[in-house]
């Protein structure tokens, strides 16, 4: 290898980052596909891989391929810390001016990177990719558009449900990104809170090339909870909204029984006192228990400040 070419290694001009999880199966097309597209473009490039401490033998594979590539950058995480966390890891390590973060099931097709770069040379810092007609299950689709409306709601930020990771970021932007220290990670999002120059464009997508996705229902509704807590405050806010209509209501409610005692409609002695201190009281505490719960739940988990990947290896 010629100093040139240690050079390029060192200072790659794009990067692309890709978490991956049981993609045994993928990882030798994945890597063939995303070095054909760049071959195109010409310019230093460097391929990273996060190995998500995937249970199958994806990290054998990518070691067998990183002996073969001298492109490309294999990382592994200690244990299995989700799709988000793995991202992060492979962008902490990333060198290049420009950076492609895309999913590894091929779902998000390698040769629409030269399109995503040709946009980011218009003078843009954020290109992401607009997946038009998406190549997913019904059930999947319907949940990220409903995720989307709930989290737009909730945040009064606007959410496109057709826009995930794939997509060329800055070095910049990166360097943001990385900076911010939310417990609770989710990149598309650290991406539109930093802001920049951004622009979408339409792409191609297709079938996942092998396997299943690794998120189950439950795994994606708690995600979604999860992220709207971390962004936004407004549940709080409801939940207060919440408890002083519960008041308000045990405050009819009382009158209602009072009037019922006044008028020797209720013959047993207590009732009316019980019945509006067990109404009034019950909405004082929903709203305190919500408001006290919620925050000292996101403090704590902030307050430990545990890192949100730990690597074992790199290669």
């Amino acid at each position: 290898m010629n100093q040139i070419d240690i050079l390029n290694q060192a200072h790659p001009h794009i990067t692309i980052v890709s978490p991956v999880y049981k993609a045994a199966d993928i990882v030798d097309t994945l890597v063939a596909e995303i070095e054909k597209s760049l071959k195109t473009l010409g310019h230093s490039y460097e391929m990273i891989l996060v190995d998500d401490r995937s249970p199958d033998n994806s990290w054998s594979k990518m070691q067998v391929l990183s002996t073969r590539n001298q492109h490309l950058k294999c990382v592994r995480l200690s244990r299995n810390f989700g799709q988000h966390s793995a991202i992060m890891a492979g962008l902490s390590v990333a060198k290049g001016e420009w950076i492609v973060v895309m999913d590894c099931d091929l779902q998000d097709k390698p040769d629409q990177i030269i399109k995503l770069y040709a946009e980011a040379q218009r003078g843009f810092d954020v290109v992401l990719a607009r997946r038009k007609n998406r190549k997913d299950s019904y059930l999947k689709k319907k949940g990220s558009y409903i995720f989307s409306k709930i989290f737009g709601f909730l945040t009064d930020m606007e959410y496109d449900n057709e826009i995930a990771n794939f997509g060329i970021y800055h070095k910049k932007v990166i360097s943001s990104v990385l900076r911010l220290d939310d417990n609770i990670k989710f990149f598309p999002l650290f991406v539109k809170f930093v802001g920049f120059n951004t622009t979408s464009v339409v792409v191609e997508h297709q079938e996942r090339f092998a396997g299943e996705s690794s998120y189950s229902i439950g795994k994606l509704i708690s995600l979604a909870f999860n992220t709207i807590i971390s962004f936004s405050n407004k549940p709080l806010k409801l939940f207060v909204k919440f408890g002083l209509i519960i008041s308000f209501l045990s405050f009819l409610t009382g009158l209602f029984y009072i009037y019922e005692a006044i008028t020797n409609k209720i013959s047993v002695v207590g009732f009316s006192s019980i019945m509006v201190s067990i109404w009034f009281l019950s909405g004082v505490v929903i709203t305190i228990v919500g408001i006290t719960g919620i925050y000292v739940g996101k403090i704590f988990d902030q307050t430990k400040n545990r890192p949100s990947f730990i690597i074992d290896e790199i290669i």
